[in-house]
């Protein structure tokens, strides 16, 4: 028995339908948005481990981690969403910067995971369980950012690590993770009236093309790939490259007494963001906040007289920290001043990046000022 031949027009209408059905699901897509929820979806807590630091770095292959942007996929891969808070649990959140996040620190060697070794108990008997939120970048906006969204999950203390180099109004957009959620951090301008402009060319607007299928077809692959990396992360409890040799922190210095564009002897009025530390223990709602100025390599080698380490001329971190602690004291806000606490040595790659045992012994600081404000 002969075929029927095949009618052309039956051809061009079902290529017709299929654009059409192409360009129908890249347009609703682009309409809803739908890759915050789709970044709620996760293996992590359920198929394997949760991660004990945000997803972060450049070599995913020997790292089993890479960076990316989406918050709620950041959170889902974190151990802290899927521990249950128990009655007998003082739920302490870190949040800070790389030194937080721990480069070139296994998970077990950061200030969380020496916190949670160290065996804490608050007065009324309730163990202390410190979660690591760090992130490596420093900006004050991305912090607050990052605790905005923590919130959640019922927090009694948050620990808020910090230095100079976060507080620059001309930084408070150049982290990556701000600019990829610009949606998010103009409603914390809004929220808060920071003296921040939401329509910063540095915050990512993507057009009708790029909010597609197609334009979001990276983020996609990067939600998988995620997923993917969990397999290796369960298997090695690998989540970061660990090199055998790294340039250690700059001794001898340069002989520049600028700091970014700034010239002593003093920062203009609005040359730092304190509002946007303000809106953060704002945010924090009923979870007291311990503000720690954390601890920094102090140089001795060449311009150490100028200069305190690769990122400070002295004059620069001095005003700061004298305004930072005159704010705090006037303010009433809890706060300790752990700058110069941490010796020289224990500085690994940067001036704020600490060695183990530097980051043991900032956890030995930091853990009874826990228990003590847990206790009143």
């Amino acid at each position: 028995m002969k075929a029927s031949p095949i009618d052309p027009r039956f051809i061009r209408n079902v290529l017709i339908k299929a654009a059409l059905l192409f360009v129908a699901a890249n347009a609703l897509f682009a309409a809803v948005n739908p890759l915050p929820a789709l970044g709620q979806l996760s293996a992590y807590n359920a198929l394997f481990p949760g991660r004990p630091r945000f997803p972060f770095g450049e070599t995913p292959e020997k790292a089993y981690n890479f960076s990316l942007f989406n918050l709620e996929a950041m959170f889902a891969s974190h151990e802290l969403v899927g521990v249950r808070k128990l009655p007998d649990e003082y739920r302490v959140l870190l949040i800070g910067d790389s030194s937080v996040w721990g480069t070139l620190l296994k998970p077990d060697e950061t200030l969380a995971g020496y916190l949670n070794a160290g065996g804490y108990t608050t007065r009324a008997g309730r163990r202390v369980r410190a979660f690591n939120l760090g992130y490596p970048t420093m900006s004050l906006t991305k912090d607050v950012m990052v605790l905005t969204r923590a919130q959640r999950y019922q927090p009694d203390l948050i620990v808020w690590l910090m230095t100079l180099e976060s507080f620059p109004r001309n930084k408070q957009l150049s982290s990556p993770i701000v600019q990829q959620n610009a949606a998010t951090v103009r409603q914390l301008i809004a929220d808060y009236g920071l003296g921040l402009d939401p329509s910063d060319p540095n915050l990512a607007e993507p057009s009708f093309l790029e909010r597609t299928l197609v334009g979001q077809r990276r983020n996609l692959a990067d939600l998988l790939r995620l997923q993917l990396y969990g397999v290796p992360w369960a298997a090695t409890g690998l989540d970061q490259f660990y090199p055998d040799t790294y340039t250690p922190r700059a001794e001898d210095l340069e002989p520049e007494l600028n700091y970014y564009d700034f010239q002593p002897p003093k920062f203009p009025g609005d040359a730092l963001a304190f509002e946007v530390l303000e809106a953060g223990l704002r945010a924090a709602g009923d979870a007291p906040v311990l503000l720690v100025n954390e601890p920094m390599f102090i140089s001795h080698g060449q311009n150490s007289d100028i200069r305190y380490n690769f990122y400070y001329p002295k004059w620069a971190y001095d005003e700061w920290r004298r305004a930072w602690v005159e704010q705090a004291r006037s303010n009433g806000w809890t706060y300790r001043d752990l700058w110069d606490s941490i010796a020289p040595g224990e500085f690994t790659n940067s001036a704020v990046h600490l060695t183990s045992l530097g980051s043991s012994q900032l956890a030995a600081q930091i853990g009874p000022m826990i228990v003590e404000l847990a206790g009143q």
